[in-house]
């Protein structure tokens, strides 16, 4: 499937509100939700996939027969990618993907407190705060995706880099103004 980078859709919101109710159905006991990605970063451009993050305590209290009742399916990933320079333990990175066999989304399951957890709450606020980076990062995805809309890897291999540069400023953002992890979405 080729990549498209569609305008930002009010609907997305909705998206993720229906696609929570069937999240948290099959979620384990003290776990949220939190709408992550470009469709969670309103004006943005994105693909029309909705990115959901349930954080748990543990990978091992996620039921895959259960999500599968809810309409996900297991992917074969099991890790987000290391940012350069970084030499993270394994379970800093570690997670659990679904996809939704209904409306295009993915579901990351990551755990509490986890680099890879915090990443994309930050990168998202980081982006809904600062709508240059923002608008830059966009136009990054419509030109990657125009160059080589079949070429995932090649996407991905440009864009998890951008986000790393990205990142960089989004940590120096945090500690300048005190973030930390917002309440569920």
């Amino acid at each position: 499937m080729p990549i498209e980078i569609e305008q930002p859709r009010a609907s997305w919101a909705e998206d993720f509100a229906t696609l929570k109710r069937a999240i948290m159905r099959a979620a384990p006991a003290g776990a949220y939700l939190h709408h992550i990605g470009s469709t969670a970063i309103p004006g943005l451009p994105a693909k029309d996939i909705i990115d959901i993050q349930l954080t748990v305590e543990t990978l091992a209290e996620v039921s895959e027969s259960t999500l599968e009742r809810e309409g996900f399916e297991r992917r074969s990933i099991v890790a987000d990618h290391c940012p350069p320079g970084l030499d993270l333990a394994e379970g800093e990175l570690r997670k659990s993907l679904y996809r939704s066999k209904g409306r295009p989304a993915n579901l990351h399951v990551r755990e509490r407190g986890r680099f890879n957890q915090r990443y994309p709450l930050l990168c998202r606020d980081f982006l809904r705060a600062h709508p240059t980076a923002a608008n830059a990062y966009a136009l990054i995805k419509q030109r990657l995706a125009q160059r080589s809309p079949a070429d995932v890897d090649f996407y991905y291999d440009i864009k998890d880099p951008v986000f790393d540069i990205i990142m960089d400023g989004a940590n120096e953002w945090a500690k300048l103004i005190g973030w930390s992890e917002p309440p569920g979405d």
